[in-house]
Formats: C-alpha cells, structure tokens, sequence
C-alpha cells in the first residue's frame, strides 16, 4: 500500500505544475464547489474545454473531487512539495516564512523600545539577524512562487 502512495504522490509532484497548479489554486483559494466557467473566467483561460482539460487532469490525480452537478473542489489533504513552504490564510497563500519575520522582528522592536537607553548589542544583533535572515527566506520564497 505505502508503494502505491509514494508513486501517487509522485505523479501528482511531476504533473502539478504551470496551468494545472495555477488551476488547482484557484480551486483551493474558492474554498468551495467551482464549475468549468468560474475556473475560465477567474484565471483568463482561452476557452471553458482548457478549463475542463486541467480540471479533470487534477480529477485524475486526486487532487480535486468532482459533485454531481460537475463542480470541483479540493481535497481536503494533499501533500505537494511544491506548496510546502506555504500557508493557506484565508484565500491567500503566504511564505511560511513570513510568520517568523513577524515574530523576530516584533521581538526586536519591543525589547528596543523596553531598553532605549541601553540595549545589550548582542541581543541586539541577535534580533537583527534573525529578522533580516527570516525576511531575506520569506521575500526569496515569495519570487519563486510556483504560480
């Protein structure tokens, strides 16, 4: 069984790329049932059949569900490595990262305006590096966005 999932999830890491992945998002950030038309009209696609043709090549995967009335939407668990440094947070996806720059450079900032006088340089720097080191991670992450 663990065979037939790692080629799977191989299959899906090989095909969800370009188009596909730009339609799989779409679907994702919908949060519910999308049909052939919104995926056309919400990414600008020439015609409702190159719409179809990548949802149903997602159908395929696993990666989406397909309704009755022929709506799609995405499975509530998939693991692509392409996504893994990002977070869904509401409908827009985030670097990981982003969280972390906040966190350092909050920390930063309140322990600069708790020790005006005198902060300690190495818990200065501290904080410094770690949040030019986070931003730096979070903004190279966002450029090389796989969408």
């Amino acid at each position: 069984m663990s065979a037939r999932l790692s080629v799977d999830r191989r299959r899906v890491e090989a095909e969800l790329r370009g188009r596909s992945l730009e339609v799989f998002l779409y679907v994702v950030r919908a949060g519910g049932p999308v049909g052939v038309r919104d995926v056309q009209r919400g990414l600008g696609l020439s015609s409702p059949s190159v719409a179809h043709h990548h949802l149903e090549k997602l159908h395929s995967l696993g990666v989406l569900q397909k309704d009755d009335k022929g709506s799609y939407t995405a499975v509530e668990k998939v693991d692509v490595s392409v996504l893994n440094s990002f977070v869904l947070v509401g409908r827009r996806l985030l670097p990981r990262m982003v969280f972390y720059a906040a966190l350092f450079t909050s920390f930063t900032a309140l322990y600069l305006a708790t020790h005006p006088a005198s902060p300690d340089p190495y818990a200065l720097t501290l904080g410094l590096a770690a949040s030019s080191a986070t931003i730096y991670e979070a903004v190279r992450t966002w450029r090389k966005k796989p969408w």
